[in-house]
């Protein structure tokens, strides 16, 4: 979330045959800012731990929120699994 252009963020394993798991990263930008998957990944190179660089950026417009107001990260896991069951890693 250190990045400008983002207002929030939430990242989620995903399953991997190779790693065990995966990071994926949602992403909802700050208004009327541009950002692509690429560049918030470059944006972790050197940040974060290599494991945790996500493989793979979802962008949302909001978050799904429990009724206390933390984001629901099972509803987050489940969109993971069918988005980038088709989709190679970034």
């Amino acid at each position: 979330m250190s990045h400008p252009a983002v207002n929030v963020a939430a990242v989620v394993g995903l399953p991997d045959a190779r790693l065990s798991e995966v990071a994926v990263a949602f992403v909802q930008l700050a208004d009327g800012a541009a950002l692509g998957a690429h560049e918030v990944i470059e944006h972790c190179r050197g940040r974060v731990a290599s494991f945790k660089i996500p493989r793979h950026v979802i962008f949302v417009d909001e978050f799904p929120m429990t009724s206390s107001g933390k984001i629901r990260k099972v509803v987050l896991r489940e969109r993971a699994l069918l988005e980038c069951a088709e989709k190679p890693p970034r």
